[in-house]
């Protein structure tokens, strides 16, 4: 199980994405959270700007539609060139569709659940997708606290995948942090989201280096024990 540190541009300067961009070359994606005041009560940035950023960087972006109407809009981002395009379950009124779409495109697919939505009802969907996100906190906006409810959760998320062959990353998005990181990966998380953990610490290749090293060591405490 790799560790993967997904830095969270909505703690980021948006007048300097590129600079913050280049700031954390040492990440392995570089999270993008689209955010349509519908399906969560914020306003932040689409296509055209995800467009902007794929000409600004080398790293694969990590697109999280919290947006109304996924299956209308998802493949576009995909087309354009992210990595991974991942939609929120509880807004895809079509999900295989759409999760194929994405894929067809030439992303990894992946579906989100917010922290209330139980993963069991999706098992039949981890065939259609490259990774499954669980929110840990309420979608919406960055500098939250770590909800630990959703830690047994992310056990159960990793039971799931396990049984079906582990090919699927389990990604965690929501108060991410050096206090918090531990206990994710501990419980089965291997791609971890971080916004402000990231881009308030002062130096933020050095916390991505922090943040990685941290999973790093629990993951491999917990799969030796």
């Amino acid at each position: 199980m790799a560790v993967q540190i997904s830095p969270s541009i909505l703690s980021a300067d948006f007048a300097r994405l590129a600079d913050e961009a280049a700031a954390v070359q040492n990440a392995d994606w570089l999270h993008v959270d689209v955010m349509d005041n519908h399906f969560v009560p914020n306003l932040t940035i689409g296509l055209p700007v995800v467009e902007s950023l794929l000409k600004a960087t080398s790293l694969p972006l990590d697109c999280h539609l919290m947006i109304e109407d996924p299956d209308r809009w998802a493949p576009g981002f995909a087309e354009a060139g992210a990595g991974s395009v991942t939609v929120h379950a509880e807004a895809a009124k079509a999900p295989v569709r759409t999760l194929r779409a994405i894929r067809a495109a030439g992303a990894r697919a992946g579906l989100a659940l917010n922290p209330a939505t139980p993963v069991e009802p999706y098992e039949d969907l981890l065939g259609e997708i490259d990774m499954l996100l669980l929110m840990t906190v309420e979608p919406g906006f960055g500098g939250q606290r770590f909800l630990d409810i959703v830690l047994p959760k992310i056990r159960r998320t990793r039971s799931l995948i396990d049984r079906h062959g582990g090919r699927v990353w389990l990604q965690i998005d929501g108060g991410v942090s050096v206090e918090t990181i531990e206990r994710c990966a501990e419980a089965g998380a291997d791609v971890f989201v971080a916004g402000s953990a990231v881009y308030d610490s002062g130096d933020p290749a050095a916390a991505v280096d922090k943040l990685r090293e941290l999973a790093e060591g629990a993951a491999a405490s917990s799969s030796s024990s």
